[in-house]
C-alpha cells in the first residue's frame, strides 16, 4: 500500500534510542557485547521468540549503541543459540557494508538514498532495502563554557559558530540571545564528526532548513563545514565537549546525559527557547510525513518547525534490510531480533536512557514489515 498521506505521530514521552545493526553468520572478529547469561528484563526476556541461531555481527550507526548494549543483553538472555556482537562504525559504513553483501541489515540515522536504493538491488535478490524507523529522538547541542550553566542560539548562530564565522564566546550575536549570561572572552572550538554519520546528515538538515543562508553546504553524511576540529563517533565529540574548554558539538541527549554535558537551548522562533528533551522532539516528530512507498518507512521531518514546544533537531534511526532476497542463513535470526526490537517491550525498555519510541501508529507498521521480510 502506497503510504503518502500525512501521518501526525503521537508524540510520546518516554526514551528509547533507535537500535541498528549488521547481521551476518561469521567468525570474524568485533567488539563482543553478547548478552549470553547475563540479566536484561526478565519480563520482556519471557517475550521475546527466539529463531535461527548462530553470530549475528552488527554494525552501523553509533547513536544506537547505548540501545544496542541493553538489547543484546535482554536477547542474548532469551535466545542463548544466538549470539549477538555489534561496532558502532557510524551509519555511512554500516550501509556500505550492507551493499558491499557483507552483512543482513545495516543501521542508519537517515533514510537511503536513490542511489543506495539502486545499490541494494544487488544484494537483495528479487527484491530492495526498505527503510524502517525504530525509534527517534533529539540530537543535542552540548558546549563546556566556563562560567556559563544556561546558553540559548538560533539556528543562524549556530550555523555560523560551525560554519567558522563566530569565533569567541562572547560575539556580539551570542550575546544577544543571552543577555544575562556572563560570556567569556573565549575562543570557541566546535567539534564536528570525522567518520560519515546520519546525526551529522540530520544535524546538517535543521541548519539548512532553519538557516539556509547562513548554511551555505549540502547536508550530508559527511561534514562540509569550514574549519572547525573533528572526532570519531558520538562518543568522541562529546568527549572532547567535556575535556575542553570552549568546546561545542552535536550529538544523541544519551551522550549529553551520560557526561553531565550542559545543553542548548533553541530559539525556534516559538513563544519560548526550547529545550532538548525527549518529549521537546517527540513534539517535533509528530509533524513527520511517511516519503516511503510500499513497505519502507521514511520519514520527512520537521526541521524547521516553530511550533511552541518542538525541538527540531532530531533523528530517526532506521533498520536497512531486504524486503526480499534475505540470505536464509540469516534470515530468520534477523525478524526474530527485529520482531523485539519493534516491540512495545523493546521500545519501552530504555526510558532511563531519554530516547522516544516510535508512536504506535508507526510502530504497528514496522512490525508488519518485519514480519513481511523474506
Amino acid at each position: 500500500m502506497k503510504l503518502q498521506r500525512k501521518n501526525r505521530l503521537r508524540a510520546i514521552a518516554a526514551g528509547a534510542l533507535a537500535v541498528s545493526g549488521v547481521l551476518v553468520l561469521t567468525a570474524c572478529g568485533s567488539d563482543d557485547n553478547s548478552g549470553g547469561g547475563g540479566g536484561g528484563d526478565s519480563k520482556a526476556a519471557s517475550n521475546i521468540k527466539c529463531d535461527g541461531k548462530g553470530q549475528l555481527l552488527a554494525s552501523g550507526s553509533s547513536a544506537q549503541k547505548n540501545a544496542m548494549d541493553l538489547w543484546i543483553k535482554t536477547y542474548g538472555a532469551a535466545c542463548k543459540d544466538t549470539k549477538l556482537n555489534y561496532k558502532a562504525t557510524g551509519s555511512g559504513a554500516g550501509i556500505q557494508e550492507f551493499l558491499q553483501g557483507k552483512t543482513a541489515f545495516a543501521g542508519s540515522d537517515s533514510a537511503l538514498k536513490p542511489e543506495e536504493v539502486k545499490s541494494s538491488k544487488q544484494v537483495c535478490k528479487g527484491g530492495q532495502a526498505i527503510d524502517l524507523p525504530m525509534v527517534g529522538g533529539p540530537i543535542a547541542v552540548g558546549f563546556n563554557v566556563p562560567g556559563v550553566d544556561k546558553l540559548t542560539l538560533n539556528a543562524d548562530v549556530l550555523a555560523k559558530i560551525f560554519n567558522s564565522e563566530i569565533k569567541k564566546w562572547d560575539d556580539p550575536a551570542i550575546k544577544a540571545l543571552n543577555k544575562d549570561a556572563k560570556l567569556p572572552s573565549l575562543k570557541i572550538q566546535a567539534f564536528h564528526r570525522s567518520d560519515e554519520s546520519g546525526t551529522t546528515d540530520n544535524f546538517t538538515k535543521y541548519l539548512k532548513a532553519a538557516a539556509p543562508k547562513a548554511w551555505p553546504h549540502e547536508p550530508g553524511k559527511a561534514w562540509e563545514g569550514e574549519g572547525g576540529q573533528s572526532a570519531d563517533g558520538s562518543s568522541g565529540v562529546s568527549s572532547q565537549v567535556k575535556q575542553v574548554s570552549g568546546a561545542i558539538s552535536y550529538f544523541e541527549l544519551s551522550y549529553a546525559t551520560a557526561n553531565s554535558i550542559k545543553t542548548v537551548d533553541l530559539d525556534t522562533g516559538a513563544s519560548a527557547p526550547v529545550q532538548a528533551t525527549v518529549e521537546n522532539a517527540s513534539k517535533a516528530i509528530s509533524e513527520a510525513k511517511i516519503k516511503g512507498t510500499g513497505k519502507d518507512l521514511a520519514l520527512d521531518l520537521a526541521y524547521d518547525t516553530k511550533a511552541d514546544g518542538a525541538y527540531p533537531i532530531t533523528l530517526v534511526t532506521y533498520e536497512i534490510a531486504c524486503d526480499k532476497g534475505n540470505k536464509a542463513s540469516t534470515l530468520a535470526a534477523t525478524k526474530s531480533f527485529l520482531t523485539y526490537v519493534a516491540s512495545e517491550d523493546g521500545q519501552t525498555s530504555l526510558k532511563e536512557l531519554g530516547y522516544a519510541p516510535l508512536p504506535t501508529e508507526i510502530a504497528n507498521k514496522v512490525r508488519e514489515s518485519v514480519k513481511s521480510l523474506s
